[in-house]
């Protein structure tokens, strides 16, 4: 018995007096571990608004404005005018239904970045102040949407070109009013859009409006034109699904 349990104490003596192996011999018998930062990838900066601002994006816009401040033709240095008004004061009230058509991805630098949106715009104008009452037309321009990660405020401006009708009072003996019923308009304005989610914003900036016939009603009757700019608010609405995300 007691040889039988010494042999026993000496074997389990000499297995728990085993050398365990060094760091050194693991680290060479095994492949270093990197740490996971090193490995993977840097992951792109996140972007709230890339599902607000992207390509062919269909959004329905209305807008409507305060015009009364009367200026000179913004352009009419191309013209060779002497910034002239007229003693005539008008004051319109634009009424904006649009589909807006965003042409492409946010892209562009620092403070440029941001994409551009094609608008095709219905237009009814009163007019409170002014010989002439109401003008209709049809509009298309571009916005430019500056574009800022994860802020719901984006600034723009844009610009719209177009042709309409107007109850023209110039035939009817009224001073400074307008030539001839058929016209043409411009409109220029900037301002801040706010994005409550990826389907409805807000927006509102300052606006100028143009409206003349291009000499057409010249020498029979003259072409005085209207110019104003005020305040102008809109809200968007997306048209459809939202973007899909695509597969990570």
């Amino acid at each position: 018995m007691i040889l039988r349990n010494l042999v026993i104490f000496i074997l389990m003596s000499a297995f728990f007096s085993q050398p365990s192996p060094s760091r050194g011999q693991d680290s060479a018998a095994q492949p270093s571990i990197q740490p996971t930062s090193e490995i993977l990838k840097k992951s792109k900066p996140t972007d709230s608004n890339s599902n607000i601002y992207y390509k062919n994006k269909l959004e329905f816009s209305l807008e409507t404005g305060w015009l009364p401040k009367n200026i000179p033709f913004a352009f009419d240095f191309l013209l060779g005018g002497g910034y002239n008004v007229t003693g005539l004061q008008y004051t319109l009230v634009p009424t904006l239904a649009s589909l807006r058509w965003h042409m492409g991805d946010v892209r562009g630098p620092t403070i440029l970045r941001g994409n551009w949106d094609l608008t095709l715009t219905a237009a009814f104008t009163a007019i409170p102040r002014g010989p002439e009452t109401n003008y209709e037309a049809y509009d298309m321009g571009i916005r430019r949407n500056f574009v800022h990660r994860n802020w719901k405020i984006a600034p723009y401006f844009d610009g719209r070109l177009g042709m309409g009708r107007i109850d023209a009072k110039g035939p009817k003996g009224a001073r400074y009013a307008q030539g001839q019923d058929f016209t043409f308009t411009m409109m220029m304005g900037c301002g801040v859009r706010y994005n409550f989610n990826s389907r409805f914003a807000i927006s509102g900036g300052m606006n100028y409006m143009h409206i003349s016939n291009l000499y057409l009603s010249e020498p029979k009757y003259p072409n005085f034109g209207i110019n104003v700019y005020g305040l102008m608010f809109g809200i968007d609405v997306r048209l459809g699904k939202p973007k899909q995300r695509s597969p990570q």
